[in-house]
């Protein structure tokens, strides 16, 4: 049986990315924790949850800042897991990145999910580019969600002295 939560701990000179893995077999979900432990130069802290009622329950605690989900939980249940982790306050804005068996099986369409990897394709390389690519578009969205919010203002007020130059 897997420990519900594990560190990772690497030499870091970064902040720890703490991960919520997602998947109904604690089989499979530890190699994924083993490609986890591979990566260098990076504290990782993880907590895995099985179903919807552990999800809540690991979130009581557990602040995650990246998503990995099983797709053998099966195709409603990955639904239900997105929407539910994609409209709650505390993961709302964290990516989730779904693992999947093969490529032959039609994907997810869903805004929430940021990405898809391969699980005969994993390496500690790849999922680290993944959680780190994966991180870096998201505070990028965020930060570019901020300024086009704090420049609307000026924009319109632009728009409305040109207008008001055309009029006069």
């Amino acid at each position: 049986m897997l420990p519900m939560k594990t560190l990772i701990q690497k030499k870091s000179s970064s902040e720890p990315v703490n991960i919520l893995l997602v998947g109904n077999n604690p089989i499979e979900m530890g190699p994924v924790l083993e490609k986890l432990r591979q990566v260098r130069n990076r504290k990782i802290i993880t907590e895995t949850a099985f179903d919807i009622q552990s999800i809540v329950e690991r979130l009581v605690k557990f602040h995650p800042n990246f998503i990995l989900i099983d797709d053998n939980i099966g195709r409603d249940e990955l639904l239900q897991t997105v929407n539910k982790l994609s409209s709650t306050r505390k993961t709302k804005n964290v990516p989730i990145t779904v693992l999947k068996n093969s490529n032959y099986k039609e994907a997810l369409a869903s805004t929430s999910i940021h990405d898809y990897l391969l699980k005969q394709n994993l390496s500690a390389d790849t999922l680290y580019s993944t959680i780190k690519n994966t991180l870096r578009f998201r505070r990028t969205q965020r930060l570019l969600s901020q300024a086009f919010k704090n420049r609307k203002g000026m924009l319109m007020k632009l728009l409305d002295r040109k207008v008001l130059n055309l009029i006069g």
